[in-house]
């Protein structure tokens, strides 16, 4: 027998206090050209943790603040794309059948980066890159994150899992 469920993630950083020309975000595993940059001991990549976050959710493993803390602190590993391979290690067979992100955000300006970000994610998670959405908003300026203060990320998975 199956059954399907739903589980949530979320991750969002401040970006730096006077950082300079030239650099830029990892977002979705893309490096987007922003003249900021993220406040963060790892790459910064909330669209990432929030996916890893949402694995956790399946899992009840919480590999950011966990595992990630080791990699990243402990190993020097920056890449989120790690953190997800170590949240997927848990989930004994469960199949992801969608994910969804919204991402909220005054700058940089996303829209020409969404393709790389599905095609990275989907990649990862191996699934279908048709199997990922994005949206990108910048909440009409209501919050930190609209009025440019840092990026914030909300993820859904969707899962098929068997008995």
């Amino acid at each position: 027998m199956s059954y399907y469920i739903t589980t949530v993630g979320q991750d969002s950083h401040r970006f730096k206090e006077g950082t300079g020309e030239g650099e830029g975000i990892m977002l979705g595993g893309v490096l987007i050209p922003c003249d900021m940059a993220f406040d963060a001991n790892s790459d910064g990549d909330v669209l990432l943790h929030a996916v890893t976050n949402a694995i956790s959710g399946y899992t009840c493993v919480n590999v950011l603040g966990g595992a990630a803390d080791k990699l990243c602190l402990e190993q020097g590993i920056r890449d989120s794309s790690v953190y997800i391979a170590e949240a997927l290690k848990d989930v004994h067979g469960a199949q992801i059948l969608h994910v969804s992100a919204t991402i909220e955000c005054l700058k940089p300006k996303l829209m020409p980066y969404i393709p790389k970000m599905r095609s990275r994610i989907a990649s990862l998670l191996d699934i279908p890159e048709l199997s990922v959405g994005i949206t990108a908003t910048t909440g009409e300026g209501l919050t930190g994150f609209g009025r440019g203060e840092g990026v914030q990320v909300f993820v859904l998975i969707s899962w098929k899992v068997d008995d």
